[in-house]
């Protein structure tokens, strides 16, 4: 008989209640939204401020610190457990949920502000997450063994960051975008909080209180989903000072086109990729210096370059036979290759037959083929991180050297020698390290100003004798001028960008920073 109740006791302790089961599902949401809101104060500053590593490494610091701040302060709270639960759980959804879209319309209309409001914000949602767990636990308490309760809350906790560090970049960023991410996971939040309002209903000691607080933030995260595009248009619209013709945000990074008086405009995370205005003179002094004097270049591949321009500027060769692009984006080849208005710029350039898309990471395409080419075009935009600037190292050209044809040329986009001096003269450096001959040249374009380039290869560079009709902006006579360098441009020391030690990256935040300021 003794042995009978003892049995029944260990089922009822073995047994968890619905409210313990509710609690630990709570937990799961708690955790993954928390991780959204981390990843997506992230992502905004690396967009905004640039360099992934370093935004990405404040920002888990600061929310970090911020749940130690909150679990050390959970011991303040000793009555009420539910209600106070309650109450965290709205303000997270509403301070969380609303992060991406407030920092998006800061960055537009208050700049200065941005940086402060971006940790701040993180501060607040970090120690209200580190508040939650602490409580959910001590609910939890009365009905499960502390053994049990720490294994099955840090279980589920772990769970949903893992549900939310797979589904931020392959589902939520591709096809929700940053802000309608924000407040979906505001509303899971308020969801848990009207869930524990009727979990704990007979414990509440204002009811109707908290129902009115709960239906409150639902209907403002609701709303501001209804509003996520207009938010998204208020804030870019101001930001870039002309209409916005096409955006898409990718896992790697958002994409704006705007069209005003001088044509379209395209910018990467902010940043200016071309005008149409002047956007020949850029490419044209990108592709034909190296093209013309190959001679009879067959075989082009372009890194980079995913709106075309490139692509449109080798087709005038009669001798190429085929072009491969690698682009890391789709978004950015489906969009310059489908959208009529935008494959007009480039002249269809994607859609000919000799034209090849790899959508890969230049890196390791160059890594895992051996095919060689006579040119190769690198156009990758400016080393603004360390994911950038791993591009702009001797390791990826000494990959470059191994992919070109014996008698075969690179040409390097290589950011301002007038603005970015050091970082110009690094990028030659680095290209010489690994034995290439490096023949610098810069040419202006008035959306960026003066802007340089590295033809680079085995055999010596020389003036090509002709070069396709046709061309707006190069032409023989004024051909020389661009490897002219004044004073101002002229070579200075530098080291040699390396992987395990990008230089290159800090000296050109640091000379295009003080431009900013």
């Amino acid at each position: 008989m003794t042995h009978n109740i003892q049995a029944a006791g260990a089922d009822a302790v073995a047994a968890p209640r619905p409210i313990a089961v509710a609690l630990l599902a709570s937990v799961f949401v708690i955790a993954a939204c928390g991780l959204l809101y981390e990843l997506a104060a992230g992502a905004l500053a690396s967009y905004l401020l640039g360099d992934s590593v370093l935004q990405f490494s404040t920002i888990i610091g600061t929310y970090l610190f911020a749940m130690g701040v909150g679990s050390w302060l959970s011991r303040y709270l000793e009555r009420q457990l539910p209600a106070h639960f309650l109450r965290i759980e709205l303000l997270v959804a509403l301070v969380g949920g609303a992060l991406p879209g407030v920092l998006f319309l800061a960055n537009a209309w208050l700049p200065d502000a941005f940086r402060l409001l971006l940790y701040g914000m993180v501060f607040v949602v970090g120690a209200l997450v580190g508040l939650e767990i602490p409580l959910v636990m001590r609910i939890l308490q009365r009905d499960v063994a502390l053994k049990t309760l720490v294994s099955q809350v840090l279980t589920f906790d772990y769970l949903g960051a893992l549900a939310v560090s797979l589904a931020f970049p392959l589902l939520l960023v591709p096809y929700l975008g940053l802000i309608r991410s924000g407040l979906l996971f505001g509303l899971m939040n308020a969801a848990v909080a009207l869930w524990a309002l009727w979990l704990f209903r007979h414990e509440l000691r204002r009811f109707n209180e908290h129902a009115a607080a709960c239906a409150m933030v639902v209907l403002l995260l609701a709303a501001g989903m209804w509003g996520a595009d207009r938010i998204t248009t208020l804030a870019e619209d101001h930001f870039y000072q002309s209409p916005i013709a096409f955006a898409a945000t990718s896992p790697y990074q958002r994409i704006v086109i705007t069209h005003g008086r001088q044509g379209y405009r395209l910018y990467l995370n902010g940043n200016l990729q071309f005008a149409q205005s002047d956007e020949y003179r850029y490419h044209e002094a990108l592709v034909h210096p190296a093209m013309a004097a190959h001679g009879a270049p067959k075989k082009v591949a372009v890194l980079g370059g995913g709106d075309g321009m490139a692509v449109r500027e080798i087709l005038r060769y009669p001798s190429v036979e085929s072009v491969t692009l690698v682009e890391l984006d789709p978004a950015m080849t489906r969009l310059f290759g489908q959208t009529p208005q935008l494959a007009r710029l480039n002249g269809q350039s994607l859609a000919d037959p000799r034209v090849r898309v790899v959508n890969e990471d230049a890196f390791q395409w160059l890594q895992q083929g051996t095919d060689t080419f006579d040119v190769i075009v690198v156009d990758f935009p400016d080393p603004t991180n360390f994911a950038i600037g791993k591009l702009y190292t001797n390791s990826f050209y000494a990959l470059l050297d191994r992919r070109l044809a014996a008698s075969g040329y690179a040409v390097v986009q290589t950011t301002s020698p007038l603005i970015a001096r050091h970082s110009f003269w690094t990028v030659v450096q680095t290209v010489e390290s690994v034995g290439l001959a490096a023949v610098p040249y810069h040419v202006h374009v008035p959306s960026f100003g003066e802007w340089g380039f590295i033809i680079a290869g085995r055999r010596p560079w020389r003036m090509p004798a002709a070069l396709p009709a046709g061309l707006r902006f190069l032409d023989l006579p004024s051909l020389p001028l661009l490897f002219d360098f004044p004073r101002d441009m002229a070579r200075v020391p530098a080291e040699v960008n390396r992987l395990s030690n990008q230089v290159l990256v800090r000296s050109y935040e640091q000379e295009w920073g003080r431009v900013a300021h």
